[in-house]
Parts: structure tokens; sequence; C-alpha cells
């Protein structure tokens, strides 16, 4: 068992919260996608490739050097 007064152990359980909250969430995502046709699927698609590039598609961009 693991001491829990070592320094530490609250960062490790915040960490695998948050880790374990992100696989709810692409759970539940899925849940919802199952029950979607087609062109549901592709609307989700391209809104989500329109938030993946919002958040992290500038810093690919500015790290390119000519």
């Amino acid at each position: 068992m693991t001491d829990q007064t070592r320094w530490g152990i609250p960062q490790v359980q915040q960490k695998n919260k948050a880790v374990k909250y992100q696989k709810d969430l692409v759970t539940s995502a899925m849940e919802c996608v199952v029950k979607m046709d087609e062109s549901g699927i592709t609307d989700l698609m391209i809104q989500i490739e329109a938030e993946y590039e919002r958040k992290y598609g500038g810093n690919v961009s500015e790290k390119t050097l000519l």
C-alpha cells in the first residue's frame, strides 16, 4: 500500500482523475455517435477538426523556420 502522506500523492490522484474524466467524455460521446447517421457523423467530424485546429493548429505554424 502506498504511503498517502508522501509528497506528490495528491498530484498523482488529480492527474488520474483528469485522465478518467477525459476517458468518460470520450465514452459518452461515442454513445451518441453510435446513434447518428452518416451525415451527422460527417458534420461532427468537421466540427471536431475545426475545434482541433482552433486549439492546436496555431502552434505548428509558429514553429516553422524559413
